[in-house]
Protein backbone atom coordinates (compact mmCIF):
# COMPACT_ATOMS: atom_id res chain seq x y z
CA UNK A 1 0.00 0.00 0.00
CA UNK A 2 1.54 3.31 -1.31
CA UNK A 3 2.53 5.71 1.72
CA UNK A 4 1.03 9.46 1.32
CA UNK A 5 3.91 12.05 0.89
CA UNK A 6 3.96 13.92 4.03
CA UNK A 7 3.45 16.97 2.23
CA UNK A 8 -0.19 16.23 1.16
CA UNK A 9 -0.38 15.63 5.23
CA UNK A 10 0.90 19.25 5.49
CA UNK A 11 -1.53 20.41 2.94
CA UNK A 12 -4.61 18.79 4.52
CA UNK A 13 -3.53 20.48 8.08
CA UNK A 14 -3.41 24.23 6.58
CA UNK A 15 -6.65 23.49 4.72
CA UNK A 16 -8.13 22.49 8.55
CA UNK A 17 -5.93 25.54 10.41
CA UNK A 18 -7.27 28.06 7.87
CA UNK A 19 -11.34 27.76 8.35
CA UNK A 20 -13.49 28.96 10.88
CA UNK A 21 -14.31 27.26 13.94
CA UNK A 22 -17.13 24.47 12.79
CA UNK A 23 -20.88 25.79 13.46
CA UNK A 24 -22.76 23.42 15.85
CA UNK A 25 -25.00 22.23 12.72
CA UNK A 26 -26.33 18.81 14.33
CA UNK A 27 -27.06 20.58 17.60
CA UNK A 28 -29.26 23.79 16.38
CA UNK A 29 -31.08 21.40 13.94
CA UNK A 30 -31.93 19.39 17.23
CA UNK A 31 -32.74 22.41 19.27
CA UNK A 32 -35.22 23.31 15.95
CA UNK A 33 -36.80 20.22 16.02
CA UNK A 34 -37.42 20.58 19.92
CA UNK A 35 -38.83 23.43 18.80
CA UNK A 36 -41.34 22.63 17.18
CA UNK A 37 -42.48 19.61 19.64
CA UNK A 38 -42.77 22.29 22.38
CA UNK A 39 -45.08 24.68 20.21
CA UNK A 40 -47.03 21.80 18.48
CA UNK A 41 -47.98 18.82 21.22
CA UNK A 42 -48.69 16.66 18.29
CA UNK A 43 -44.96 16.44 17.44
CA UNK A 44 -44.06 15.86 21.57
CA UNK A 45 -42.92 12.33 22.82
CA UNK A 46 -45.23 13.12 25.53
CA UNK A 47 -46.99 16.40 26.00
CA UNK A 48 -46.32 19.24 28.78
CA UNK A 49 -49.16 18.73 31.48
CA UNK A 50 -48.83 22.53 33.16
CA UNK A 51 -48.40 26.13 32.27
CA UNK A 52 -44.86 26.29 34.54
CA UNK A 53 -43.87 23.37 32.39
CA UNK A 54 -44.00 24.94 29.22
CA UNK A 55 -42.52 28.01 30.98
CA UNK A 56 -39.63 25.96 32.15
CA UNK A 57 -39.12 24.43 28.28
CA UNK A 58 -39.47 27.90 27.07
CA UNK A 59 -36.96 29.62 29.22
CA UNK A 60 -34.23 26.16 28.50
CA UNK A 61 -34.61 26.59 24.65
CA UNK A 62 -34.12 30.61 25.02
CA UNK A 63 -31.18 29.57 27.09
CA UNK A 64 -29.74 26.79 24.86
CA UNK A 65 -30.39 29.05 21.76
CA UNK A 66 -28.01 31.79 23.36
CA UNK A 67 -25.42 29.17 24.07
CA UNK A 68 -25.58 27.71 20.47
CA UNK A 69 -25.26 31.91 19.03
CA UNK A 70 -22.55 32.31 21.31
CA UNK A 71 -20.36 29.61 18.71
CA UNK A 72 -21.23 31.29 15.61
CA UNK A 73 -18.70 33.79 14.45
CA UNK A 74 -19.60 37.54 13.19
CA UNK A 75 -23.50 37.96 14.60
CA UNK A 76 -24.80 40.92 14.19
CA UNK A 77 -25.57 41.67 18.02
CA UNK A 78 -24.74 39.99 21.23
CA UNK A 79 -26.35 35.99 21.29
CA UNK A 80 -28.69 36.67 24.06
CA UNK A 81 -29.75 39.86 22.60
CA UNK A 82 -30.92 37.61 19.34
CA UNK A 83 -32.13 34.80 21.33
CA UNK A 84 -34.45 37.42 22.84
CA UNK A 85 -35.24 38.40 20.02
CA UNK A 86 -36.24 35.02 18.82
CA UNK A 87 -37.94 33.98 21.53
CA UNK A 88 -40.34 37.14 21.68
CA UNK A 89 -41.22 35.87 18.17
CA UNK A 90 -42.85 32.40 18.90
CA UNK A 91 -46.13 33.48 19.88
CA UNK A 92 -46.08 34.87 16.11
CA UNK A 93 -44.63 32.03 14.72
CA UNK A 94 -46.81 29.51 15.88
CA UNK A 95 -49.85 31.54 14.69
CA UNK A 96 -48.26 31.58 11.47
CA UNK A 97 -47.84 27.96 10.98
CA UNK A 98 -51.38 26.74 12.68
CA UNK A 99 -52.58 29.07 9.74
CA UNK A 100 -50.04 27.33 6.84
CA UNK A 101 -51.34 23.81 8.72
CA UNK A 102 -55.32 24.73 8.14
CA UNK A 103 -54.72 25.76 4.70
CA UNK A 104 -53.11 22.05 4.47
CA UNK A 105 -56.00 20.67 6.02
CA UNK A 106 -58.61 22.88 3.52
CA UNK A 107 -56.69 21.81 0.28
CA UNK A 108 -56.36 18.35 1.11
CA UNK A 109 -59.10 15.51 1.11
CA UNK A 110 -57.01 13.11 2.41
CA UNK A 111 -55.98 14.66 5.36
CA UNK A 112 -58.07 13.62 8.72
CA UNK A 113 -56.90 16.86 10.55
CA UNK A 114 -54.79 19.44 11.89
CA UNK A 115 -53.00 16.87 14.41
CA UNK A 116 -52.59 14.52 11.84
CA UNK A 117 -50.59 17.32 9.19
CA UNK A 118 -48.42 18.89 12.28
CA UNK A 119 -46.44 15.43 13.03
CA UNK A 120 -46.32 13.43 9.79
CA UNK A 121 -47.14 15.98 6.87
CA UNK A 122 -43.54 16.72 5.14
CA UNK A 123 -45.12 20.08 3.90
CA UNK A 124 -45.95 21.42 6.67
CA UNK A 125 -42.39 20.60 8.63
CA UNK A 126 -40.55 22.01 5.81
CA UNK A 127 -42.82 25.03 6.16
CA UNK A 128 -41.91 25.22 9.40
CA UNK A 129 -38.51 25.18 9.04
CA UNK A 130 -38.06 27.83 6.63
CA UNK A 131 -40.30 30.11 9.30
CA UNK A 132 -37.56 29.31 11.98
CA UNK A 133 -35.01 30.08 9.61
CA UNK A 134 -36.79 32.80 7.62
CA UNK A 135 -36.89 34.48 11.25
CA UNK A 136 -33.26 34.19 11.55
CA UNK A 137 -32.02 34.86 8.14
CA UNK A 138 -33.80 38.56 8.49
CA UNK A 139 -31.51 39.13 11.54
CA UNK A 140 -28.71 38.92 9.70
CA UNK A 141 -27.29 35.40 11.10
CA UNK A 142 -24.46 33.64 9.05
CA UNK A 143 -24.64 30.37 7.88
CA UNK A 144 -27.26 28.89 10.60
CA UNK A 145 -30.32 29.45 8.49
CA UNK A 146 -28.85 27.63 5.23
CA UNK A 147 -28.19 24.42 7.50
CA UNK A 148 -31.53 24.59 8.89
CA UNK A 149 -32.98 24.63 5.44
CA UNK A 150 -30.61 21.38 4.09
CA UNK A 151 -31.30 19.88 7.09
CA UNK A 152 -35.33 20.00 6.27
CA UNK A 153 -34.24 19.22 2.51
CA UNK A 154 -32.18 15.95 3.79
CA UNK A 155 -35.28 14.80 5.59
CA UNK A 156 -38.31 15.85 2.95
CA UNK A 157 -36.62 16.52 -0.37
CA UNK A 158 -38.18 20.52 0.15
CA UNK A 159 -35.49 22.89 -1.08
CA UNK A 160 -36.90 26.37 0.39
CA UNK A 161 -33.89 29.09 0.69
CA UNK A 162 -34.38 30.87 3.88
CA UNK A 163 -34.09 34.20 2.22
CA UNK A 164 -37.23 33.90 0.12
CA UNK A 165 -40.28 35.56 1.27
CA UNK A 166 -43.44 33.31 1.79
CA UNK A 167 -46.70 34.55 3.01
CA UNK A 168 -49.92 33.31 5.19
CA UNK A 169 -51.58 30.23 4.34
CA UNK A 170 -48.40 28.62 2.40
CA UNK A 171 -49.79 24.94 1.32
CA UNK A 172 -47.35 22.17 0.13
CA UNK A 173 -48.98 18.76 -1.22
CA UNK A 174 -46.21 16.59 -1.26
CA UNK A 175 -43.46 18.94 -2.14
CA UNK A 176 -40.83 15.88 -2.95
CA UNK A 177 -38.48 17.95 -5.57
CA UNK A 178 -39.67 20.99 -4.42
CA UNK A 179 -37.20 23.87 -5.06
CA UNK A 180 -37.92 27.80 -3.98
CA UNK A 181 -35.02 30.10 -4.74
CA UNK A 182 -33.51 33.26 -2.13
CA UNK A 183 -35.46 35.85 -4.08
CA UNK A 184 -38.73 34.46 -4.33
CA UNK A 185 -41.84 36.09 -3.06
CA UNK A 186 -44.69 34.13 -2.28
CA UNK A 187 -48.30 35.65 -1.52
CA UNK A 188 -51.28 34.69 0.48
CA UNK A 189 -52.74 31.31 0.27
CA UNK A 190 -50.60 29.73 -2.24
CA UNK A 191 -50.59 25.84 -2.71
CA UNK A 192 -47.80 24.33 -4.67
CA UNK A 193 -47.73 20.58 -5.38
CA UNK A 194 -44.71 18.47 -5.58
CA UNK A 195 -41.77 18.97 -8.50
CA UNK A 196 -42.13 22.58 -8.86
CA UNK A 197 -39.08 24.86 -9.22
CA UNK A 198 -39.20 28.67 -8.70
CA UNK A 199 -35.74 28.94 -10.17
CA UNK A 200 -33.33 31.99 -11.73
CA UNK A 201 -32.92 32.36 -15.54
CA UNK A 202 -29.23 32.68 -14.90
CA UNK A 203 -26.99 31.44 -11.99
CA UNK A 204 -24.11 33.57 -12.61
CA UNK A 205 -22.33 35.13 -10.12
CA UNK A 206 -22.97 38.83 -10.47
CA UNK A 207 -26.59 38.45 -10.15
CA UNK A 208 -26.10 37.97 -6.68
CA UNK A 209 -28.09 40.34 -4.22
CA UNK A 210 -30.25 41.19 -7.47
CA UNK A 211 -34.13 39.36 -7.92
CA UNK A 212 -33.72 36.78 -9.42
CA UNK A 213 -36.64 34.48 -9.24
CA UNK A 214 -40.51 34.62 -9.55
CA UNK A 215 -42.80 36.17 -7.90
CA UNK A 216 -46.14 34.48 -7.55
CA UNK A 217 -49.38 36.61 -6.10
CA UNK A 218 -52.36 35.10 -3.91
CA UNK A 219 -54.21 32.58 -4.02
CA UNK A 220 -51.68 30.37 -6.76
CA UNK A 221 -51.98 27.16 -7.27
CA UNK A 222 -49.07 25.48 -9.10
CA UNK A 223 -48.97 22.06 -9.97
CA UNK A 224 -46.68 18.92 -10.00
CA UNK A 225 -43.53 19.84 -12.08
CA UNK A 226 -43.82 23.21 -12.93
CA UNK A 227 -40.60 25.21 -13.65
CA UNK A 228 -41.27 29.15 -13.61
CA UNK A 229 -38.16 31.04 -13.56
CA UNK A 230 -36.92 35.10 -13.55
CA UNK A 231 -37.23 38.02 -11.29
CA UNK A 232 -39.12 39.53 -13.52
CA UNK A 233 -41.68 36.89 -13.82
CA UNK A 234 -44.62 37.71 -12.25
CA UNK A 235 -47.72 34.99 -11.89
CA UNK A 236 -51.37 37.15 -10.88
CA UNK A 237 -53.59 36.52 -8.16
CA UNK A 238 -56.32 33.18 -8.61
CA UNK A 239 -53.92 32.33 -11.17
CA UNK A 240 -53.27 28.24 -12.15
CA UNK A 241 -50.79 26.41 -13.52
CA UNK A 242 -50.95 23.37 -14.69
CA UNK A 243 -48.47 20.43 -14.12
CA UNK A 244 -45.29 20.28 -16.25
CA UNK A 245 -45.68 23.85 -17.81
CA UNK A 246 -42.27 25.87 -18.82
CA UNK A 247 -42.70 29.77 -17.84
CA UNK A 248 -40.97 32.33 -18.44
CA UNK A 249 -42.52 35.35 -18.73
CA UNK A 250 -45.68 36.98 -16.54
CA UNK A 251 -49.14 36.50 -16.88
CA UNK A 252 -52.00 38.30 -15.28
CA UNK A 253 -54.28 37.35 -12.68
CA UNK A 254 -56.67 34.83 -13.37
CA UNK A 255 -54.93 33.20 -15.73
CA UNK A 256 -54.71 29.37 -16.53
CA UNK A 257 -51.57 28.28 -18.25
CA UNK A 258 -51.45 24.77 -18.74
CA UNK A 259 -49.37 22.16 -21.03
CA UNK A 260 -51.06 20.61 -23.27
CA UNK A 261 -49.29 17.14 -24.33
CA UNK A 262 -50.27 14.74 -27.53
CA UNK A 263 -50.65 11.02 -26.44
CA UNK A 264 -51.19 7.99 -29.03
CA UNK A 265 -52.62 4.82 -27.14
CA UNK A 266 -52.77 1.78 -29.42
CA UNK A 267 -53.76 -1.74 -28.82
CA UNK A 268 -53.36 -4.84 -31.17
CA UNK A 269 -56.75 -6.91 -31.86
CA UNK A 270 -55.52 -9.69 -29.73
CA UNK A 271 -55.66 -8.73 -26.29
CA UNK A 272 -53.10 -11.45 -25.44
CA UNK A 273 -50.66 -9.36 -27.51
CA UNK A 274 -48.15 -6.90 -25.78
CA UNK A 275 -49.83 -3.43 -25.19
CA UNK A 276 -47.54 -0.56 -26.78
CA UNK A 277 -48.19 3.04 -25.52
CA UNK A 278 -46.67 6.47 -27.06
CA UNK A 279 -46.29 8.60 -24.40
Amino acid sequence: MPILPDSFAAELAQAHASVPDALPGAAFCALADGLLALLFPHRAERPLATADAVASELYHFRSELAILLTKVPSLPAPAGALADEFTAQLPALRAALLRDASAILASDPAAQGIGEIISSYPGFYATALYRVAHALYQRGLPRLPRLLSEYAHQRTGVDIHPGAHIGPAFCIDHGTGLVIGETAVIGANVQIYQGVTLGALSVTKGLQGQKRHPTIEDHVVIYAGATILGGSTVVGAHSVIGGNVWLTESVPSHSRVYHRAHINISRSVDPAAELVFSI
